[in-house]
């Protein structure tokens, strides 16, 4: 049996990714505003802290929440540490000019302008931009512009 023969639970991606945040609440409001998630869920502890989230884009999902919340001091934003990361986001978007635009105006830092980049023969060419968050995530969005893989029509091959 393979490993990933099940499908996950409803509304959750095989896959997901949590960022912790100094203000996890904040960052959610922001998040939906500048780069188009929205909230699939949101629980909410003492104090108004988010104790979990879920914020929804495309069929993806990422899980937000506050650090040190629940005694996990090991969690930390990245201005908390010295702007360290420890992932990179990547969102495939339909539009990624204008997906800048929006990211800019609600207050990203652009690190990289939109860039087309061929990968040469076999395999694609993608259109992206890196940006950073108020609290120092580094997310990359993209738009696949043409796709050059030469998969085999065989599915023994």
């Amino acid at each position: 049996m393979s490993i990933a023969s099940k499908q996950p639970p409803k509304g959750w991606p095989r896959i997901s990714t949590s960022l912790v945040y100094r203000d996890a609440s904040k960052a959610i409001d922001w998040l939906c505003k500048a780069f188009g998630f929205e909230v699939q869920l949101k629980v909410e502890g003492e104090g108004g802290t988010i104790v979990h989230s879920e914020l929804v884009l495309g069929g993806g999902m990422i899980m937000i929440g506050d650090d040190e919340t629940k005694g996990r001091t090991w969690r930390k934003s990245p201005n908390e540490v010295g702007g360290a990361n420890t992932q990179t986001l990547c969102v495939y978007v339909d539009d990624v000019d204008a997906h800048c635009v929006r990211s800019r105006g609600a207050g990203a830092t652009i690190v990289k302008e939109p860039t087309t980049t061929d990968y040469g023969d076999g395999y694609w060419v993608d259109r992206s931009y890196e940006c950073v968050d108020p609290d120092g995530h580094h997310w990359w969005f993209m738009t696949r512009i043409e796709d050059k893989q030469h998969l085999p029509t065989d599915p023994k091959a």
